[in-house]
């Protein structure tokens, strides 16, 4: 017999898990993926995530591709072992190489699968929507103010009493990419390399699928300032920590405050571009060496110049977005209880 219901009343269709982003009010986002469905805690998921990528890339994916290239390159497999202990004196372009394919198929379409796991919206999911042009800009605006202040954290950081064996590790890695630069392969492999895939691949992981993972867990606050530390730690130079975590945490900022992945995309390009510049002016001066870069002293008054000026650009990121937000913010949600 059908059941009837008075006043044509029908139950309450029942309520699928939703993530609610305030960029896309009409349109949640599904949390319909399999790790959706079994309840796994978001911030567990985020670090272990983390953890697989660290292996798949650093352990797996890259080792494999330097070995490849060397034996594409005719080193026989005896000589293996030689060649590898070699390499960054003889072939650093393969090392290179390795790290930018260990990048993609490692961080990058991790971060995708991981993101498909908990939506049938992926990009959704990892914020990777159109930016607002306006927000871009201001976010760019700041990076270039924040600079003067990631050069003074690095002094600050890099004074610190360091073990040699971990100031001899990173002056490897300065190395590494000094004769890279050294081997003048052309301006747009070495973006390529250097700015373009660290810039797409490490923010699909972090500020992509880290972040929104660490949101749901902790809060947005909290979310963030663990995002940025995350991102300062996983490069492996602690004397440069702090100022990674600085700039990591700008980038998770303007990541959440634009509502698009693309935003901070192109603050980290900016950012790892400008370094390839100054790098390659360095290569060609005998007398400069990377390290010194670091070390240079930042006056005081610059520095306080751009903290202000980095300030006023973080106040017009926030009032240009809740403004963007208030324009897409639907009837029966008010601009003011925005995030």
């Amino acid at each position: 017999m059908e059941q009837t219901y008075p006043f044509d009343v029908q139950p309450a269709a029942e309520t699928k898990p939703a993530l609610i982003d305030a960029w896309e009010p009409r349109r949640p986002i599904p949390l319909d993926g399999m790790l959706e469905r079994n309840k796994y805690p978001p911030l567990l998921t985020a670090l272990i995530g983390l953890v697989l990528v660290f292996i798949l890339f650093q352990v797996v994916i890259a080792p494999l591709v330097v070995v490849a290239l060397l034996l594409m390159n005719g080193t026989p497999p005896g000589e293996m072992i030689t060649a590898l202990m070699n390499m960054v004196d003889e072939q650093p372009g393969v090392l290179m190489v390795a790290n930018t394919v260990g990048q993609v198929f490692g961080i990058a379409l991790p971060a995708y699968v991981f993101a498909r796991m908990h939506s049938s919206r992926p990009w959704a999911f990892l914020r990777l929507r159109k930016p607002d042009w306006t927000l871009l800009l201001l976010a760019l605006l700041g990076l270039a103010a924040l600079v003067p202040v990631v050069q003074w954290l690095g002094q600050v950081s890099d004074a610190l009493p360091w073990p040699d064996a971990i100031r001899q590790f990173e002056q490897a890695q300065l190395e590494l990419i000094e004769k890279v630069l050294d081997q003048q392969i052309g301006l747009f492999p070495t973006l390529l390399m250097l700015a373009v895939t660290p810039a797409f691949c490490e923010e699909l992981l972090f500020r992509g699928y880290f972040q929104r993972q660490a949101e749901r867990g902790l809060g947005v606050f909290w979310g963030i300032a663990l995002t940025g530390i995350v991102f300062g730690l996983y490069h492996l130079r602690l004397t440069q920590a702090l100022p990674l975590m600085a700039l990591g945490i700008y980038l998770a900022y303007v990541a959440w405050r634009s509502g698009s992945l693309w935003t901070s995309i192109a603050v980290h390009f900016a950012n790892n571009a400008f370094a390839v510049f100054l790098g390659a002016y360095v290569a060609k001066r005998p007398d400069l060496e990377a390290a010194d870069l670091e070390k240079m002293e930042v006056p005081w008054f610059i520095l306080l110049s751009a903290l202000v000026f980095f300030l006023l650009f973080v106040y017009a990121i926030h009032q240009t977005a809740h403004a963007a937000l208030g324009r897409r913010a639907p009837a029966d949600h008010p601009p003011d209880h925005l995030p």
